[in-house]
């Protein structure tokens, strides 16, 4: 049996993880059984180890700030005949701590020992900090 392993994405367009609720939320267009997806280029050579419950953690804004469960991956070919992959996930964005993350193209592999944790229920309605204060938080490891 394989071990686990999630990928880390740029969430490209939102600033903040309300945006990508409210994107979601727009795409199922009050469908139930919606599940988002987002294609990708490339598909993940560690695809067993992905659906054995990763997670695709997002980053805003040069931090870590919430993930989505990997369901399965979807093979998608687009209007110009390129095999693409559906990364479909789970509807639950669930909120994690604060990590900073460098600006990368396409999305990386991250072991679940170096992914952060979520946040507690009592913490994940929480107002968002400012971005300055929380990028120096997550610096210096607090948050």
């Amino acid at each position: 049996m394989s071990g686990t392993i999630n990928l880390v994405k740029l969430c490209v367009g939102a600033d903040r993880v309300e945006d990508l609720e409210a994107w979601q939320i727009a795409r199922a267009g009050g469908r139930p059984g919606f599940e988002p997806r987002h294609v990708t280029r490339m598909w993940p050579k560690r695809e067993a180890e992905l659906l054995n419950g990763g997670s695709l953690y997002w980053v805003f804004k040069g931090l870590i700030l919430a993930r989505q469960r990997i369901l399965r991956l979807e093979e998608v070919i687009g209007e110009d005949g390129i095999r693409r992959c559906g990364i479909v996930m789970h509807r639950e964005v669930v909120r994690t701590e604060s990590v900073p993350r460098r600006a990368f193209q396409g999305w990386r592999y991250l072991a679940p020992e170096d992914a952060p944790a979520d946040l507690t229920p009592a913490r994940q309605d929480e107002d968002d900090l400012p971005h300055e204060l929380s990028t120096a938080l997550a610096e210096i490891g607090i948050r």
